[in-house]
């Protein structure tokens, strides 16, 4: 919320310096994010009146112009703007006048007596640019008649101001208006207070437009009235103009000017009419599905009972609390308006301008609450200045009070107060706190006040909210400074786990790099790498391509893969941790999750491009699924995890493993399926891998074994065996064949013949296996270790039908 310094003191003047101001305003909860001048420093800048203008004899784009700066003063300026012309008020720089430099960090520019085309320049006639008041300009800065001759420029137009900009969290939005905050700072330091003007305007017609409230959950108290013979092609004053591009907020017109002036200053938005658009009466419900609507911004959008209404007997003319129609709004050809300010319940309000994709300054206000007591007096200064600038004949106000918020009083205990700030607070200073605050406090026990909140404070709920006014204008500068009673420790975590910051650790030294992306994918990403066709979405996504959820790390990964690919890169190692969403309908709702959907954490990579640097030692080649592979081991160990052929959408049929850990499913590993490496265009199939971080969080604690006291013995066995035998399959069976002597096995060779043989039939293939035998008590015997090879051909055959070679 941006407003000068200037309005603010109008309601609140408190002894202090603007810096001094500002640091109140932040100790008491309303962060000043920033100070700025309205103007930059320039001098020697006074108004002039243009007495004569005639063409210069040298020059067909310049002008001699002789201007009028004070009783007897009259200077010759050559100028060149397109519209100077006799009888208007511009700013005139003085001979010897600074104006601010025209980069930011130059040198002021100094205006001096010289000759511009032969003939003499008194001083110069300034647009706003030139005095750092616009960024665009037009033209010389036309003042208004009222202006003074001679007055400076910064007395004239109030230029030694201060905007303030505040950043206000939800609950302050009673603060939403500069006598929402004047309304505070009185509080702060005990300055009068002023009151915005709301005289009761005289009513000349009795004409009242039929008004219905159906729906009393949208909206509480509606008021309204008609005005009548109203001239909008009447000129917003210029003050009114100033103050409302001090806020941020341009002149449109007068009417939708004065409707964001009673905005700025109170905090009541508005609305005004087109009476004769209207077709009969309004009605005030929630929207029916298959109604539409056309905005004053020019979208049309598609409405549906979860919001709220403003319509005629023919149509939806307005967005409760958002924004009015493009069908009923005033226009030139405007005579007749109708003035509407209504309290909608923020619940009615909140996310329904988001979900259109746009924002307002009455639905950022609807949203926060609105005081529901000062929708006739919104409507009564609303018209006052409409009579005041464009004319016209007031009709009563029509008001209409269906269910307004009750004041629910809350009880503060001064002993918790006290408790809870952290110093002593006695009951009377409670009481001078709600007093000021304009909070009715009663005693209804020793110690015991109880608080009825005011009909602009939506935010006091529970005790709590109390003890909070009470140390914020007492002054949080005033809390002692007392260290904690307990000492602050780390918890650490147990040798059976690592944190996930140390798993990042070891993908780093692995030569992976960190992407941190957005949970949200394009919708084609998850049919396509996650086989997901009914994904989690976005109600009010930030842009169309990041439209849902994703419940795999895979399609971000290789968006950014394709980032770097764009950028010439030829090696990409990339990791992320992130969390993915799908649903399930046994997880609860909680402070942290949303029933029925679960936000496991995942940690994935991808590893594309040559395998390694280049270098001498070896030629390059691309990385495989076995360089990935080797990467998840040395990431997991000392867990050993087994990996088993299967299939996901992502990867290649053939090129793909389930990884599991102590029997459970840990994610997968494989390479990019051919189809999609196609479809996202990338000259080469990269390797990804999706881990549970759960599970990689977790690893075994080191266990001591004593040097062994006899000597290994190797033997090297050759067996036969189908190719549907894997791996793991012929490892897991030597190692748990009956005999405890087997302490290591190591597969070193395969061979398959090209062709049939004796010794070997088709599908068949030569596995060669290194053992490692030993008993630890004594030597081993060549009769004990024929046994145990013995029985380990016999487990091989009997479990996995494999024979010896002969």
């Amino acid at each position: 919320m941006q407003f000068p310094e200037s309005w603010l003191r109008e309601f609140c003047n408190p002894p202090l310096s603007t810096q001094a101001l500002a640091d109140t305003l932040t100790m008491a909860g309303m962060e000043v994010e920033e100070l700025r001048p309205v103007a930059p420093p320039f001098s020697n800048v006074v108004v002039g009146e243009v007495l004569e203008v005639v063409r210069h004899p040298n020059a067909d784009r310049l002008n001699v112009c002789q201007v009028k700066v004070g009783p007897e003063t009259v200077l010759s300026i050559v100028c060149g703007a397109s519209n100077v012309a006799p009888g208007i008020k511009v700013p005139c720089a003085m001979v010897g006048a600074k104006l601010p430099p025209a980069e930011e960090g130059g040198a002021p520019f100094e205006i001096k007596l010289g000759k511009l085309r032969g003939v003499e320049s008194q001083g110069m006639l300034c647009s706003a640019k030139e005095l750092k008041l616009s960024d665009e300009s037009s033209g010389l800065l036309v003042l208004g008649d009222d202006a003074l001759v001679g007055n400076s420029i910064r007395d004239h137009l109030r230029l030694d101001d201060t905007l303030f900009t505040l950043k206000l969290t939800p609950n302050l939005g009673h603060c939403l208006s500069v006598f929402g905050v004047a309304r505070e700072l009185s509080a702060l330091t005990g300055a009068p207070l002023t009151v915005p003007p709301a005289p009761r305007v005289s009513v000349s017609q009795d004409d009242r437009l039929p008004v219905q409230v159906r729906d009393g959950d949208l909206c509480g108290r509606f008021s309204g009235r008609i005005v009548k013979n109203v001239d909008t092609k009447a000129k917003t004053p210029v003050w009114m103009v100033d103050r409302l591009a001090r806020c941020g907020q341009r002149s449109v017109t007068a009417l939708v000017d004065i409707s964001n002036y009673v905005m700025f200053e109170a905090g009541q938005p508005s609305h005004i009419f087109d009476l004769d658009k209207i077709h009969g009466g309004l009605e005030v419900r929630w929207g029916r599905a298959g109604e539409s609507l056309k905005l004053l911004n020019g979208n049309t959008v598609e409405l549906d009972p979860k919001t709220g209404v403003i319509a005629d007997d023919r149509a939806v003319e307005s967005l409760a609390g958002i924004m009015g129609g493009d069908a009923t709004s005033v226009s030139d050809d405007t005579r007749n308006v109708y003035v509407e300010a209504a309290f909608w319940w923020p619940a009615s309000v909140a996310g329904r301008a988001r979900k259109y994709n746009f924002s307002t300054d009455a639905s950022h206000r609807y949203e926060r609450g609105v005081d529901p007591a000062r929708t006739v007096a919104s409507v009564e200064r609303v018209t006052q200045l409409i009579l005041d600038i464009c004319g016209g004949e007031a009709c009563p106000v029509d008001d209409q009070t269906v269910n307004v918020p009750s004041a629910k009083p809350v009880v503060l205990r001064v002993a918790r107060a006290a408790k809870v700030i952290g110093m002593p607070v006695t009951q009377a200073q409670c009481a001078e706190v709600f007093a000021r605050l304009g909070l009715q406090a009663i005693e209804t026990a020793p110690g015991v006040l109880t608080v009825t909140p005011p009909s602009w404070r939506f935010d006091i709920q529970i005790e709590e909210d109390l003890i909070e006014e009470v140390v914020r204008v007492i002054g949080f500068d005033k809390l002692p400074d007392t260290p904690p009673t307990a000492p602050v420790t780390a918890r650490a975590l147990t040798e059976t786990r690592r944190s996930v910051h140390a798993v990042r650790h070891a993908l780093a030294g692995r030569d992976y790099f960190e992407t941190i992306n957005f949970s949200f994918v394009e919708e084609r990403t998850e049919h396509e790498l996650a086989g997901n066709l009914d994904p989690i979405r976005v109600l009010n996504p930030i842009a169309s391509p990041l439209s849902v959820m994703r419940s795999t790390l895979f399609g971000s990964l290789v968006s950014v893969l394709r980032f770097n690919l764009a950028r010439k890169a030829s090696r990409v190692r990339l990791f992320e941790v992130g969390r993915v969403f799908r649903r399930d309908a046994s997880v609860a709702a909680t402070l942290t999750t949303v029933a029925g959907i679960s936000q496991p954490l995942r940690v994935a990579g991808l590893a594309y491009g040559p395998a390694d640097t280049t270098q001498w030692t070896h030629k390059d080649r691309a990385v495989d699924f076995f360089d990935v592979k080797g990467d998840i081991e040395a990431l997991l160990a000392p867990r050993i995890a087994t990996f088993e052929a299967a299939e996901h959408p992502a990867l290649h049929p053939g090129r793909s493993a389930r990884i599991v850990i102590d029997g459970q499913e840990a994610g997968f590993v494989g390479e990019l399926h051919p189809r999609w490496r196609q479809g996202y265009e990338l000259p080469g199939a990269p390797v990804l891998f999706e881990l549970d971080a759960n599970l990689l969080t977790q690893r075994e604690v080191p266990q001591a074994v004593p040097v062994q006291r006899q000597q290994s013995a190797w033997r090297d066995i050759a067996v036969i065996a189908g190719e549907q035998v894997t791996h793991s399959a012929l490892i897991d069976t030597i190692l748990s064949a009956d005999c405890a002597l087997v302490k290591s096995a190591r597969l070193f060779d395969i061979y398959k013949p090209a062709a049939a043989s004796a010794d070997m039939a088709a599908g068949e293939r030569s596995l060669a296996v290194r053992l490692e035998l030993l008993d630890d008590t004594t030597t081993l015997t060549d009769e004990r270790i024929d046994g145990v090879v013995a029985a380990v051909l016999d487990a091989l055959k009997t479990r996995l039908g494999a024979r010896l070679r002969g």
